[in-house]
């Protein structure tokens, strides 16, 4: 087994433009948060909430803008971005070995498919005959590859990964295990009381350096396709219904739902298990909070929420009551505010 990396913080600092105060010859082989971090290992301060941890941690380094520099000691690497220059410098420790070119005994590639030299298929994979893996591209185990689809050149899909029918992976796009993408939409016309199932004859198109969550869904279009453009950020257990587009460098949390033909704009942020309705447009730079509904489009850029915070049970069911008065009181109030209406 090979040893793990090990850097000096000068060669951090400079490989990634960074500011470096303290021991330039001091080595580091990994990082950690600021109550746990080694002596060998790098940690970042981004949050004011945990300035009071800097002192008295063990990090060998701390990654951390200018304005918190002030009176910290030890080694410290000045950054314009803590956060993000911090996951730059953890992924110098990040290890993975990558699949060996090839298909696996165990796979079922149909004849037809095309299959570049350089891609890796994984055990028990199946891929159809009018679908098309690029140079580089990981399959992973138990992965089907319908039809019709296309893995870009680099991507990666972890395990157990369907691409159902007409889907369209760019470059360097990584899908965790369970996702399903491609499936059909939820179309459905009523008819003398029985549901009409609506041919879904769309597909996926997902950008590239997107990254798909375990277990997310995106369904495939009615007619048009279910569009994601590049750099869009998904976590595990979200659901994006057809038609819907969702714009590049846009990031969504875990257990959202997204209905078909919404159109999320770009440089988006939804928080978990937020809501959004079909048929709405979402403006560029929209910030949505955790469990919000979304209702009606949203034409400005800004910070939205909705929900009710948590309480203490007994206060909660008190203003649960009062909240089924609601229209009562308002009726009461605005009655009371009518010139002649004095009692």
């Amino acid at each position: 087994m090979a040893a793990p990396p090990s850097f000096r913080l000068h060669q951090l600092a400079e490989r990634f433009g960074l500011q470096l105060v303290g021991d330039g010859e001091h080595w580091i082989n990994g990082v950690g948060t600021l109550s746990h971090a080694t002596s060998q290992q790098v940690s970042f301060l981004a949050n004011p909430r945990y300035r009071s941890e800097l002192a008295a941690g063990g990090a060998g380094a701390v990654v951390l803008a200018q304005a918190d520099a002030a009176g910290a000691k030890g080694n410290l690497l000045i950054s314009r971005n803590p956060y993000a220059d911090f996951a730059r410098i953890g992924q110098c420790f990040e290890h993975r070995t990558a699949s060996a070119p090839g298909i696996h005994p165990s796979a079922v590639v149909m004849a037809g498919a095309e299959v570049d030299a350089s891609a890796s298929i994984g055990p028990l994979c199946v891929i159809d005959a009018s679908a098309r893996i690029e140079a580089g591209a990981e399959i992973g185990p138990g992965c089907l590859i319908g039809a019709n689809c296309v893995v870009g050149a680099q991507s990666r899909l972890v395990a157990r990964v369907t691409l159902v029918e007409r889907v369209r992976l760019g470059h360097r796009v990584l899908i965790h295990p369970g996702a399903v993408l491609g499936a059909d939409g939820f179309g459905l016309a009523m008819d003398n009381g029985h549901w009409l199932k609506v041919p879904q004859l769309g597909g996926v198109v997902v950008g590239d350096d997107c990254e798909i969550g375990a277990n997310t869904t995106i369904d495939r279009g009615a007619i048009e396709d279910t569009v994601l453009e590049e750099d869009v950020r998904l976590d595990n257990q979200i659901q994006i219904g057809h038609n819907v587009f969702i714009g590049a460098h846009t990031a969504i949390a875990g257990c959202a739902a997204i209905a078909g033909s919404a159109r999320i704009g770009r440089n988006c942020l939804i928080g978990g298990a937020a809501g959004i309705i079909g048929h709405i447009d979402i403006a560029d730079r929209v910030v949505i909070g955790a469990m919000s509904l979304v209702t009606h489009s949203l034409r400005e850029p800004g910070e939205y929420c909705s929900g009710t915070p948590i309480q203490e049970k007994r206060e909660w069911r008190k203003n649960a009551a009062r909240f089924r008065r609601l229209d009562e009181l308002a009726r009461r109030i605005i009655h009371l505010g009518t010139p002649g209406n004095d009692q």
